[in-house]
Formats: C-alpha cells, sequence, structure tokens
C-alpha cells in the first residue's frame, strides 16, 4: 500500500471531525503568527532599544511581548488540545472497526490468521497509529504552519539573505527522506516480530499445562527468549538511526548558521543592513529550522505509524466470505426438515471434506453422526449455521436455501454445545445468559436447573454473581459443560447441534452431563455428533461418514446386524 493511499484511506477516517481539525488549523496559524511576531521583535528590541536607546519603545515592548505570549499560549493550548482528541477519537474509531470486522469473518478466516497477529493489530499496531496521528499529526501540521510564517518574516526583512539560507534546505529535507525510509523498513520488521512474539505468548499461556506435562518450560523460554532478541536486535537498529539523525541534523543546522553569520556579517559591516535586522533574521530563521529538526526526530514514528496503518487498512480489507445476500430474507420459524441437497465441501481445491451428501433431517428428529476422526463429521454441522459455505450443493431449511436468509435469523434458531467449552471471564449469570443478557433471573435459574447446574452453582458463595475465570477454569469440566448446555437451554433455538459434547469427560461427570443433555433435546431437532457410541444407542437415526461420504444409514441395532463400519467401530470400543 503506497503512502498516497494510505494517506488516502485515513483522511476518510479523519473526516466525521473536520469541522474541529479547522479550528485547530486557525489557532495553528494563530501561534505560528505569533511565533514570528517574536522573531520580528527582536530587530525593535536591537535598533530601537538598545541602540536609539527610544524610552516609548522600551515602555510599550514588555506589554506587546506579555500580550503575544499570552495569546499564542491561549491558542496553543486549544489546538494542541483539539489535534489530541481528534487522534485519539480516530484511535478509538478504528479500534471498533477492526474488533467489529474481524468478527464478520468466517472460521476459515481465524484458522488462517493466528490470534496473537489479530491482538497486535489491535493493540500494537492502532497504538503506533495513535503516535502517528496524535503526536506527529500535531508536530507537522504546528510545524507547517510555523515555517511559511517565519519564512514570510525572513523574506520580508531581507530576501537576499533568505534566498541564501534557503539553499541548505534541500540537504536537510533529503535526509528526512533518506531516514524515512529506513525507518518504515525497521518498522514493518518490528512489527512482524511483535505479532509473532504475540503468538507465543498466547500459545504458551493458553496451553500453559500442556508446557508443564511435557516439561517444555525451558524450550518454550528459549523460543521466547530468541524471538524477543530478533525484536530487539530491530528496535536497536532504529535506535541507531534514530540517534544518528538527530546530530547530522544538527551539523547540517550548524553549516547553514556559520554561512548565515557571514554572509550576514558582511551585509552589516558594508552597511546594506542593521545589527537589529540582521539578529531578528538569525533569530527568525533558527525558529524556522527548529521544525525541520522536529520532522527529523518524529520521523521514525510517522514511518512505524505509516507502516502499522498499511498493516491495519489490510486487514479491514479482507471482505468477509460469508456474508448476507442482496435481498436476503429473515427465515420462518423452523417447522419441517433440513435437507442436504448433494453437498459437497472443501477447504481449497487439494483437500476436499465432503463428497455429495444426501440427507434429510425431520424436524424433531434425534440424527446421530459417526465416523473415523478427521472423516468430516464437524465440518457437516458447521455447515448449517454457515460457519463454512458449501462448495457444492445446497442446504434447504423448509425449503429455503441457507443462503438466501440473513444470518442473524439462521443462527437465532440454532444452538451448539461442543466439546471444547467455550465461556468467558465473566459471571455464571452472564455465561448462561450470554445472547440475550435481558432474560429475567428465574428464566436464568430453571435453564440451570434443567442443566442440572444450579446445586453446584448455589454452593458458590456468591452464586450466579461469581466470576469463573478465563476460560471458566474456577470450574470443573462437567460444570461447564453444564454451564454451557443451560446457555443452550435459555436460547430455547429449535435446532440443535452437539459436537462431541460428552467425550472429554469422566463417566460421573458425563452421567450427569447427559442428564441435563436429555432435558436440552426435549421438543428440539437434534444433530449430534458422537464419539462414544454408548450416548447415541436411542438415536432415532445414525448416519456413519467415512473418508466424507455418507457410508451407512440406520438404528443402532439395525447398524450392528450390516456388520460394517458402525459394527466395526462399536467392537472397537466394547472389545
Amino acid at each position: 500500500m503506497t503512502n498516497k493511499e494510505i494517506l488516502r484511506r485515513l483522511y476518510d477516517v479523519i473526516k466525521p471531525y473536520k469541522n474541529k481539525l479547522v479550528v485547530a488549523m486557525i489557532a495553528m496559524i494563530l501561534v505560528a503568527v505569533f511565533t514570528g511576531s517574536q522573531a520580528y521583535l527582536v530587530r525593535d528590541l536591537l535598533d530601537k532599544i538598545f541602540i536609539e536607546r527610544n524610552q516609548v519603545y522600551l515602555d510599550l515592548l514588555p506589554f506587546a511581548v506579555v500580550a503575544i505570549f499570552f495569546l499564542k499560549g491561549g491558542f496553543y493550548y486549544l489546538y494542541n488540545f483539539l489535534l489530541e482528541q481528534v487522534g485519539q477519537s480516530i484511535i478509538r474509531d478504528l479500534r471498533i472497526r477492526i474488533f467489529e470486522h474481524v468478527h464478520t469473518q468466517p472460521l476459515s478466516f481465524f484458522q488462517s490468521m493466528p490470534t496473537g497477529t489479530l491482538i497486535s493489530r489491535v493493540i500494537s499496531d492502532v497504538n503506533l497509529m495513535q503516535g502517528a496521528v496524535s503526536n506527529a499529526m500535531v508536530s507537522i501540521l504546528r510545524d507547517f504552519f510555523q515555517v511559511i510564517i517565519l519564512l514570510g518574516v525572513i523574506f520580508y526583512m531581507n530576501w537576499k539573505l533568505a534566498l541564501f539560507s534557503l539553499l541548505i534546505l534541500p540537504l536537510a529535507f533529503s535526509s528526512v527522506v533518506f531516514f524515512g525510509r529506513l525507518f518504515r523498513r525497521l518498522s514493518i520488521r518490528s512489527q512482524e516480530e511483535t505479532a509473532r512474539m504475540s503468538n507465543i505468548l498466547h500459545e504458551t499461556i493458553t496451553g500453559n499445562r500442556i508446557v508443564k506435562a511435557f516439561g517444555m518450560e525451558e524450550y518454550e523460554g528459549k523460543r521466547f527468549r530468541d524471538q524477543v532478541y530478533r525484536l530487539f536486535n530491530v528496535i536497536i537498529q532504529d535506535a541507531k538511526l534514530r540517534s544518528l539523525q538527530h546530530p547530522l541534523m544538527e551539523f547540517i543546522g550548524g553549516i547553514a548558521i556559520a554561512l548565515i553569520i557571514w554572509f550576514g556579517g558582511s551585509e552589516v559591516i558594508s552597511g546594506n543592513a542593521t545589527p537589529g535586522a540582521f539578529f531578528s533574521f538569525l533569530t527568525a530563521l533558527i525558529m524556522a529550522y527548529d521544525p525541520v529538526k522536529g520532522v527529523s526526530k518524529i520521523n521514525s514514528t510517522i514511518q512505524q505509524g505509516m507502516a502499522a496503518a498499511s498493516r491495519v487498512f489490510s486487514l479491514l480489507d479482507v471482505r468477509p466470505e460469508i456474508a448476507d445476500r442482496t435481498g436476503a430474507t429473515v427465515l420462518p420459524e423452523f417447522r419441517r426438515a433440513i435437507t442436504f441437497d448433494h453437498v459437497s465441501f472443501e477447504y481449497d481445491s487439494e483437500n476436499k471434506v465432503l463428497h455429495d451428501i444426501h440427507l434429510e433431517i425431520k424436524k424433531g428428529e434425534v440424527l446421530a453422526i459417526v465416523g473415523p476422526s478427521g472423516s468430516g463429521k464437524t465440518t457437516l454441522t458447521n455447515l448449517i449455521p454457515r460457519f463454512f459455505e458449501v462448495t457444492e450443493g445446497r442446504i434447504l431449511i423448509d425449503g429455503l436455501d441457507i443462503r438466501d436468509v440473513t444470518l442473524q435469523s439462521l443462527r437465532n434458531q440454532i444452538s451448539m454445545v461442543t466439546q471444547q467449552t467455550i465461556l468467558f471471564n465473566d459471571t455464571i449469570r452472564n455465561n448462561i445468559a450470554y445472547g440475550d443478557l435481558d432474560r429475567s433471573e428465574e428464566e436464568i435459574r430453571e435453564a440451570a436447573r434443567a442443566a442440572h447446574a444450579l446445586e453446584f452453582i448455589e454452593n458458590f458463595p456468591d452464586g450466579f454473581d461469581t466470576v469463573i475465570g478465563e476460560s471458566g477454569m474456577r470450574l470443573s469440566g462437567g460444570e461447564r459443560q453444564r454451564i454451557s448446555i443451560a446457555r443452550a437451554i435459555l436460547k430455547n433455538a429449535p435446532i440443535l447441534i452437539l459436537d462431541e459434547a460428552t467425550s472429554a469427560l469422566d463417566t460421573e461427570s458425563e452421567r450427569d452431563v447427559q442428564r441435563a443433555l436429555e432435558n436440552l433435546m426435549k421438543n428440539r431437532t437434534t444433530v449430534v455428533i458422537a464419539h462414544r457410541l454408548s450416548t447415541i444407542v436411542n438415536a432415532d437415526r445414525i448416519i456413519v461418514i467415512k473418508d466424507g461420504r455418507i457410508v451407512e444409514e440406520g438404528s443402532h441395532e439395525d447398524l450392528l446386524e450390516l456388520r460394517g463400519e458402525y459394527e466395526l467401530l462399536h467392537r472397537m470400543q466394547y472389545k
């Protein structure tokens, strides 16, 4: 993404705050005018007071200086606050946009984008943009107006000397451009290394049990340490360049001032300029050169912000593969059947997961899906709520293609309980009511009772107000699963998907959860992915999937009599 494209995109983000920016720019121009008048007063200070000894100027000049400094300070506060407010508002808006945009993406997006990288985009990259937008924008706009006004003062006082002084500016700006390119490359590397560090941090913290169980603390420590050193080396290179840039700019400025002293001194000695005019000119020139040096100081910040903006906008440009079609309608309440009409699915051209699935699930039916690991069971159920999009064929609910209805109305009619229980670091109440936080206390209690969770919830000192920790770590596996079942009961959706909901539990916890599941499945159309065949013997129908195809179908007894894949799975479990 080019600088021009990034700036255009930033302008679109800034546009809602253009009125505040206009006021800030007017205040900046006035600050620059008062800064120029300070330089101009040096001439009168030397010529009128110290050389001509004019008492009237001595009486008036201090009041003029006080007034100038007071007004300059007031307008400085105004523009600085407004620009800071605009900058922070932009960062706030971007963070919200990124968060909302990420959650419009399908599951395939999260499978290809590491969690640490996404976190780095929202926190690290946006922080770098904050530095560029808030601090750099303030400095650049302020310095631009200051340079323009001071150059006007310089040319007004001595145009020949002004032209002579401008000869050194191309050298100063060329160094800014040269260092800017280096800073951009280093910033991109720094942000990439930061994202990798975030990935390692996220993996090892969320997977800390496995790290400890396999005694890999030292290995993970070395992996993280190596990554930190890679980031450290990039940061040191950036620091080295920043440390070099400032003295180089100082040296260029010293050359410019030395030449001006030589040329301007010659003008004073020859009588073509007064000492006051020369020192006023020199003051204005130094004041004008300070903003140029300021650009060099914030150059690294600007380049980091531009690189971060490129990454943020690239993420925002990722269009969701699954979204509402134009003219999508609201799905009516489920009444008859879910139909897989010759459905195939592939993650990519070389990885076809499902092949020509033709299946009808009637309302109120309990359908169990079994098969070897990797056969496509979970993928099949993930197609119903459109977590993935079918590659061929179509899925119909009561004769309506699910791609022709809104995602919201489709997912409102589906509840899920998965093997990997997803709970949030919040109260038990809010976890059960997740999806509809306005449900009454009595409804939440009834859902917990039906999920066989009320007893252990009330044993906590804070009851439903107990905060359960990240991923519900304060609860046992069975307790977590019953909370997720209570959540599904409260949602009261007509279609229920159970993805190996009891496979990770011990026998006692499984009994409790199985009783909760029986309450959840009442009067619902249920699709059960089962690992333990004992949990599905009473299913209305069982299908066996192998290599992405339905190879057997029938009741538990019928499939055992076939002596095929199901009987083989049964024999392996109960041998």
